[in-house]
């Protein structure tokens, strides 16, 4: 419930507090006193969109702050989902610059409007009389009968599942519209695919191809090459091996005669043996060594193969062809998933659907139930507000798909008067009596909604005597369970508050300002009087309001 209301440079108040408590607050008024004002404030804090033109002195801000007690209501998950701190007490704050920038506040953590108009959905129900009503609203009118059926766990278990169902269907047509677009893609995945796996690419192939092919073409001058050297070096009269063995032999003699030419006689003998070695080399690969024309074809096809992959793929190295060979294994793995995922996601839609018609159902048994009854209670009320021949029909509608709150669609219908047809509530319903109409509807379920607090304004439009008298009372009896705030006109149902504020006009030199006090037993009779005749009010006046009041 709200606690506190605090006012500061928002239209024509200057400075305001408004203390609330349980039960039924009044606020009457002159006319252009500023009543409306105080809801126009409270709809800042609402999350209506502020304009500047509302501040009261347009060199400083603007701050609206309510204050609402939380206790037995539990909001834990609401102030989890936003990141707030979740206290028995919260300060909701607006405040609006002179330059125009708003700001929103729950408990000093800044927040955007959307968190409040979220927030106060679960803390304030707001009758306005001009509004466009919820009880137009058919979702307004489900959530009613919902409430009466005690459906809240049942629905709130519905949506849970319906939630991730409507994520799974979503899911699924977008899997459907990627398979769909991927087939072709597929194909040409598969195709390349097997390009490579013909190819059977082994890393570091194309250098020893390369250096194959070139041995391969210049065999005949390797051959002979090698033949020559070999001879040189140690076949011939006078190979250079042999030569240099000669030499080799006359070193070891001198060194005899000069121990330091022995060094030489070493490295020259190791010369001698290295050679002898490249001449055996020389010779096995000379041997070996023959012009292949068909593996040099061979040798050529691989190469051309490769780089043609090489090209058609924009890369440079066999491993980097490698690398595509493996994304392209992978993205076609990807694909099977797909198929995979689709199926299992099929399967679980399926049985969530299953699950959900069953539940929709359940809650549609649930609301035909307690629909007879609601009617004749709605119907009875009305009568006793000066409504005889009012007839509500509630029509319920199956929908051919699932909703967020199962298969039925509900409407309001209603006839104001004898021989009137029924229809939608928006199309009959004058000021009064859907004013009288609301109350009722919401005075029936108000046990069942979890509103703490229910504000109306000018709810009583249209109506006077015995019918406003009798209004007054439901309203009494509504706030047994709810805090009611009722601005009103009529002294009848002014007279069932259990605190009472008039709203006035103040002139100051400058300007005029809207004030508020909380009206005494003695200001009360006053002003309920005034409202019954004039200002100052008859003594009769004074007589009818103390009757009112019970005094």
């Amino acid at each position: 419930m709200i606690k506190r209301l605090h006012i500061r440079n928002y239209a024509i108040i200057e400075h305001l507090d408004i203390d609330f408590a349980k039960g039924l607050t009044i606020i009457t008024g002159e006319t252009g006193a500023g009543k409306s004002i105080l809801l126009g404030a409270l709809g800042l804090i609402m999350g209506d969109r502020a304009d500047t033109k509302s501040l009261y002195n347009q060199e400083e801000k603007c701050v609206i702050e309510g204050i609402f007690d939380l206790n037995g209501q539990d909001l834990s998950e609401f102030f989890a989902e936003n990141d707030l701190d979740n206290e028995t007490e919260v300060v909701v704050r607006r405040e609006l610059t002179p330059s125009g920038k708003s700001r929103a506040f729950v408990n000093d953590s800044p927040v955007t409007l959307k968190v409040l108009q979220d927030l106060s959905a679960e803390l304030i129900d707001l009758h306005q009389q001009f509004d466009t009503l919820d009880i137009h609203n058919l979702s307004f009118q489900l959530r009613m009968i919902d409430a009466l059926a005690g459906n809240k766990e049942r629905l709130l278990q519905y949506r849970n599942v319906y939630k991730e169902f409507s994520a799974n269907q979503r899911r699924l047509d977008e899997l459907l519209r990627r398979n769909e677009q991927s087939t072709k893609e597929m194909d040409f995945i598969q195709f390349q695919l097997e390009e490579f796996n013909k190819a059977e690419l082994v890393a570091g192939e194309l250098e020893a191809l390369e250096e194959e092919h070139t041995r391969l073409t210049h065999a005949e001058d390797i051959k002979r090459t090698l033949g020559l050297a070999f001879d040189a070096l140690t076949e011939n009269e006078q190979s250079i091996v042999g030569q240099m063995q000669s030499l080799g032999n006359a070193l070891i003699t001198i060194g005899k005669y000069a121990p330091k030419l022995a060094e030489y006689s070493d490295r020259f003998a190791n010369m001698i043996f290295e050679l002898r070695e490249m001449s055996n080399e020389f010779e096995k690969v000379a041997e070996h060594t023959e012009y292949d024309p068909e593996r040099i074809q061979e040798v050529q096809q691989r190469l051309d193969l490769i780089y043609r992959l090489l090209k058609k793929h924009t890369v440079v190295t066999v491993e980097d062809l490698l690398a595509i060979q493996t994304n392209l294994e992978q993205q076609l793995a990807g694909f099977a998933d797909l198929g995979n995922e689709i199926g299992a996601l099929r399967e679980k839609i399926s049985t969530q659907q299953e699950q959900l018609y069953r539940w929709a159902d359940e809650l549609g048994d649930r609301r035909q139930a307690v629909i007879p009854d609601y009617e004749q209670k709605v119907v009875d009320m009305l009568t006793q507000l000066a409504m005889p021949y009012a007839q509500l029909k509630i029509e319920t509608k199956k929908l051919e798909a699932l909703s967020p709150t199962g298969l039925d669609e509900i409407q309001f219908m209603f006839a104001a008067n004898r021989g009137s047809r029924l229809q939608q509530i928006k199309d009959v319903a004058s000021g009064g009596e859907l004013s009288r109409l609301a109350l009722v509807t919401k005075s029936l379920v108000a046990s069942s909604i979890p509103l703490p607090t229910l504000i109306f304004d000018e709810i009583d439009s249209g109506i006077s005597g015995d019918v406003a008298l009798k209004m007054g009372n439901i309203l009494r009896q509504l706030s047994n369970e709810h805090q009611v705030v009722t601005i009103t006109h009529s002294p009848q149902v002014a007279s069932k508050a259990d605190r009472h504020y008039f709203v006035f006009k103040v002139d100051k030199p400058d300007r005029t300002v809207t004030n508020v006090r909380l009206l005494s037993n003695e200001d009360r009779i006053r002003a309920i009087a005034v409202m019954l005749s004039q200002s100052p009010p008859s003594d009769s006046a004074l007589e009818n309001a103390k009757e009112l009041l019970g005094l």
